[in-house]
């Protein structure tokens, strides 16, 4: 599909204009600022695109009539928008009456609008590209694998790390047993002696009550004599226990030893379970640096596949692809460093492939572009049987315009016709050296 007739009344700064594109290449609307030339494409993108490109003021200021835009394409459609409220009529080539869902089928979105897509972030034209592919889920499943695997291998990185330095931070012994000593029997002996010194302490405090209570009776001997028998017997019978105690041992053993032995145990244990500490951080920071490599393989192979998937993929130019960070490349190329001809060309090719019955598209602004990125663009779009309807700052001095606008008409050439289309001029030679491939040139 392509436009061979457009004809717009009384359309924002558009008094009446009829324009005859050219069936292939470049059609340059010209003119300067303000004269009406984007009213042109805005009529064209609102006639095809529907409500969605309606211009905010659709009627020119002081216009009489109503806004009238009609548009005929090579395959004997008639497209016209008029009336009150611009109502849209469809008729194909039998001028059976048709409706905005035959155009939607016909022409591409990108191609009515193609500076959002040129002006759009390089993820965003990544991912228009891969969604016309048809491998845009494809490849989203890939950089969610591949970033899931990332974050885990971070996260598994950073705690393996965190644990060998755990590790790396704790004292490990040298002289000590890899299991903690046995102190019970040591404790058992402890008890016993000390059980042992109770007694010994108790036959030492009863003794001392004994030798206690026979002073109190020698001198109630004296105070009562009448009571001395008694007192005898009393006193005798104490002696003999005085006696019979007066053999034993009251020296107290000394549980020093034990307690040093203890104390040496206590250190060996401590020591051998800040080994045991050591060597769980050791063998934990091990694993997680194993499952670490085993990630990094696995994100490895899914970034393989996802490079042969686009290697594999039928693109719309040579020389694209999407880089790892989801962003459209040219030849490696980032899009700011592609030429001006480069990103048209690329932005055509890509909007003729979501919809490749589409074989036109519309520009604006080409005025940041000399005349020898026009006509190189120019050549491409014959050489691919596409049409471009573009506007430009400019008075058509340099010849570059197909036709100038002036105060929302077409401007007279002075001889009573139109000027024409633009010149095919073959593209000047450029340096060997600074050629790559796609007509790669590094224009300034």
């Amino acid at each position: 599909m392509k436009l061979t007739l457009i004809e717009i009344t009384n359309l924002k700064r558009l008094k009446a204009v009829r324009l005859e594109p050219s069936d292939k290449g470049l059609t340059v609307i010209g003119g300067r600022n303000g004269q009406g030339k984007t009213s042109v494409l805005d009529g064209i993108a609102y006639a095809l695109g529907g409500e969605k490109f309606r211009p905010s003021s659709l009627n020119r200021d002081g216009a009489i009539a109503e806004t009238k835009i009609h548009i005929e394409t090579d395959d004997g459609l008639v497209i016209e928008r008029k009336g009150k409220n611009a109502s849209l009529s469809v008729y194909d080539s039998t001028g059976a009456k048709r409706g905005q869902q035959l155009i939607d089928t016909l022409i591409s979105k990108l191609a009515i609008d193609l500076p959002k897509f040129l002006n759009s972030s390089d993820r965003d034209k990544a991912d228009i590209l891969l969604q016309i592919l048809g491998i845009g889920d494809k490849l989203d499943k890939f950089d969610r694998d591949i970033k899931a695997k990332f974050d885990m291998r971070t996260s598994i990185g950073r705690e393996a790390d965190k644990k060998q330095k755990a590790a790396d931070d704790m004292p490990y012994h040298e002289d000590v047993p890899e299991e903690p000593v046995s102190v019970k029997k040591l404790i058992e002996q402890q008890q016993e002696i000390l059980a042992r010194n109770g007694i010994k302490e108790e036959h030492r405090r009863e003794l001392e009550a004994n030798k206690s209570e026979r002073a109190r009776l020698v001198k109630e001997h004296d105070r009562l004599v009448n009571e001395i028998e008694r007192l005898k017997e009393q006193i005798k019978h104490f002696e003999k226990k005085i006696d019979d105690a007066s053999s034993e041992d009251f020296t107290l053993e000394s549980t020093a030893a034990l307690e040093e032995q203890l104390a040496k145990h206590e250190e060996t244990n401590r020591k051998v379970a800040e080994n045991k500490a050591k060597t769980a951080r050791e063998n934990e920071a091990a694993d997680l640096h194993d499952q670490y490599d085993a990630l990094t393989e696995e994100i490895e192979k899914l970034r393989a596949d996802r490079l042969a998937l686009l290697r594999d993929a039928d693109l719309p130019f040579p020389g694209l692809s999407v880089n790892d960070d989801g962003c459209l490349t040219l030849n490696g190329k980032a899009w700011d460093c592609m030429s001006g001809s480069q990103q048209m060309i690329v932005g055509t090719a890509i909007a003729s492939r979501l919809n490749q019955s589409c074989r036109f598209v519309l520009l604006d602004k080409l005025e940041q572009l000399d005349l020898e990125t026009l006509e190189e663009f120019d050549k491409w779009l014959v050489e691919n049987d596409l049409q471009a309807l573009a506007t430009r700052v400019s008075t058509n001095s340099d010849g570059e315009c197909s036709l100038v606008i002036e105060d929302g008409e077409i401007k007279d050439d002075g001889e009573g016709r139109e000027p024409i289309p633009l010149a095919r001029k073959p593209a000047p030679k450029k340096p060997a050296a600074k050629k790559d491939s796609l007509g790669d040139e590094d224009y300034d």
